[in-house]
């Protein structure tokens, strides 16, 4: 028993005639009976009785009805359902986000997407971006946001964002200033994300300069929130100022501390056809 002789099978107990269902069809009676022939010897049972009007089906017959538009409905299920699959229009995406990746998850572009598509489902994981990187590495996500610097080993990755670090601060000590340079952040007091501590470091070393960094921390939030309370100057990406920040905003005016948000994948993995997708609304 195939799925073609089912489709012929319930064709004919719907029209009630062979002749019929052979012209839906566009084969001849003969090749439509033979099949329902081999349909009926195979389960052993009479599925049609023979009546002056036409054909009837017999109790066997009908059970097998029953079955088979369940059975063809399945089938055409599967088939729909696997070709959405394949053209990236059904299945979940495991999708790791870091707490500083606000304005690219959720983004307008995605959340269209997941609209449009209402078979797509995504498992967002937060952790930091150690936590991301590790639970990548093992597995346990397929894409994920996070920001630079970070260990790129085995990873693929596109830029979703580009902005420039800025100085959060509630001391009035840039008043007047449109922007601050690294001179004006020297001896200050500094709260800082400790992922960027290395940069920093870098950089005020290049110029001679000695940070004064009085606290540091594994969230940029967190950074605000110290410095919102007066006790220093919060050094965070632009777009986390923006979003947190109750006391001043001056962006910083250096180059090397550009930092940007990227999406990731393992470059041994498998990129399916949704995670394809998704990717292409951030190229």
């Amino acid at each position: 028993m195939n799925l073609k002789q089912l489709q012929y099978f319930a064709l004919v107990a719907e029209e009630g005639q062979i002749t019929s269902a052979a012209k839906q069809l566009f084969i001849g009676q003969p090749a439509l009976s033979y099949q329902l022939k081999q349909l009926e010897d195979e389960l052993g049972a009479k599925l049609f009785a023979r009546q002056p009007h036409g054909i009837e089906l017999t109790d066997a017959g009908k059970k097998l009805y029953s079955y088979s538009k369940q059975i063809l409905t399945l089938a055409q299920n599967a088939e729909t359902e696997i070709r959405e699959i394949q053209a990236g229009q059904l299945g979940s995406v495991r999708l790791g986000s870091v707490s500083s990746s606000i304005g690219v998850l959720p983004s307008s572009r995605l959340v269209a997407f997941v609209k449009e598509h209402p078979g797509v489902a995504l498992d967002i994981l937060e952790d930091n971006t150690y936590g991301i990187l590790d639970k990548l590495k093992n597995n346990l996500l397929d894409l994920a946001v996070i920001r630079t610097p970070y260990n790129r080993v085995n990873l693929a990755a596109i830029d979703v964002s580009d902005e420039r670090m800025t100085a959060v601060t509630r001391l009035g000590a840039f008043a007047g200033k449109e922007t601050v340079k690294l001179e004006d952040l020297a001896g200050q007091p500094l709260v800082i994300y400790r992922r960027f501590e290395g940069m920093f470091k870098e950089t005020f070393t290049e110029k001679g300069l000695k940070p004064n960094f009085v606290i540091k921390c594994d969230d940029s939030r967190t950074a605000i929130r110290w410095s919102d309370s007066g006790l220093g100057i919060a050094l965070v990406p632009e777009s986390i100022a923006a979003a947190y920040a109750k006391g001043q905003i001056y962006p910083i005016d250096l180059d090397q501390w550009r930092t940007r948000l990227q999406l990731v994948w393992r470059k041994d993995q498998v990129v399916t056809p949704l995670m394809r997708q998704i990717i292409s609304l951030y190229e």
